[in-house]
């Protein structure tokens, strides 16, 4: 299990530098992608500050000589809604991939309904609601995906519950913010977690 997180500071920067933890970068927080450095791009959907395809698409197209270190770059997603997601996404997916880089669908609230076309992505990512996310439906869509020998990846995890959970659900890596607000407190624990969970394997601890 890999964790993306922010870059908070030399602390964690050195970290990642280790390779102990990837980056998470997206294009509103302007982090700078160091060389060497495993990473992940987002889009900031989340946040609302996604920037529009073609500025997504030309950010990636910039850091394109980091792209062999990066796992994923997630299409545009919409918050909880599947449907629209698929429809933002499907036509993304292939641009991001045109420029090398492995592209991840953001699973939001009701993906377990749709018809989608997996061949379109590398890696699917587990977002939407808390409850849902954490619920069975994104449990079994995370198997599947996992079947196809995709990449699987779990967002929002500041917890060492959380990150079991995700490891119980045959997640590859997990993000968080854990490290935005205290990082030099947090950064012990944040690495005493992950090794406690590569160590054990995956379990079945609830998330909460």
């Amino acid at each position: 299990m890999r964790y993306y997180a922010t870059a908070s500071g030399p602390a964690v920067r050195e970290a990642m530098r280790a390779g102990r933890l990837g980056m998470i970068a997206t294009p509103a927080a302007g982090n700078r992608v160091e060389d060497g450095v495993a990473w992940i791009a987002d889009n900031a959907s989340y946040t609302g500050r996604y920037p529009g395809d073609d500025r997504y698409l030309a950010w990636l197209a910039a850091r394109v000589v980091h792209r062999g270190q990066c796992a994923f770059a997630t299409a545009p997603d919409v918050v909880g809604d599947a449907v629209a997601t698929w429809a933002r996404s499907r036509p993304v997916l292939p641009r991001i991939r045109a420029l090398g880089y492995p592209a991840a669908l953001v699973a939001q609230d009701g993906l377990e309904h749709l018809n989608i076309d997996w061949t379109l992505f590398d890696a699917l990512f587990l977002g939407g609601s808390t409850p849902w996310k954490l619920g069975p439906a994104a449990a079994r869509l995370a198997a599947h995906a996992h079947g196809l020998g995709l990449h699987v990846h779990v967002g929002r995890v500041n917890s060492l519950r959380r990150l079991r959970y995700a490891a119980s659900i045959g997640a590859h890596s997990a993000d968080g913010t854990y490290l935005t607000y205290g990082p030099r407190r947090n950064l012990p624990k944040l690495l005493g977690w992950l090794q406690q969970v590569n160590a054990a394997g995956p379990d079945r601890t609830k998330a909460s």
